[in-house]
């Protein structure tokens, strides 16, 4: 990848996860609701993510924590397909929250979830 442009999807990295995880701090309910039931704590959860998504993002940031927060990042996402499947089993609806169609719920499994890994993999460096 040339260097410019890996620059710039290092930023745009960075920016995602610090809105994503900022998200999660500003709007709790919309995602516990989307933690599956068999998981305790949601509440705490919902935080942890939130605030791990910002700690990774800065950690992009520094070369000297580059690589091993892009991995935590692929690591993260990884433990996100429960609740990915979660919304899709409920018929991808949290009532009030979220809906869309199921095919988009998949889409956004199966494409773009590792499109996001792959992604913090090309900035790992």
């Amino acid at each position: 990848m040339a260097t410019n442009l890996k620059k710039y999807a290092r930023y745009f990295l960075i920016g995602f996860y610090l809105i994503a995880g900022s998200n999660h701090l500003l709007n709790p309910q919309m995602y516990t609701e989307l933690i599956p039931d068999y998981l305790p704590y949601h509440t705490l959860i919902n935080y942890g993510s939130g605030l791990l998504e910002i700690t990774l993002a800065l950690g992009v940031a520094f070369a000297k924590t580059r690589y091993y927060a892009a991995i935590g990042i692929i690591l993260m996402l990884l433990f996100f397909i429960p609740s990915h499947l979660f919304f899709i089993k409920n018929r991808s609806c949290v009532e009030g929250i979220l809906c869309v169609a199921p095919w988009v719920a998949w889409f956004r499994l199966v494409v773009f979830h590792p499109l996001l890994m792959y992604w913090a993999w090309l900035v790992r460096k």
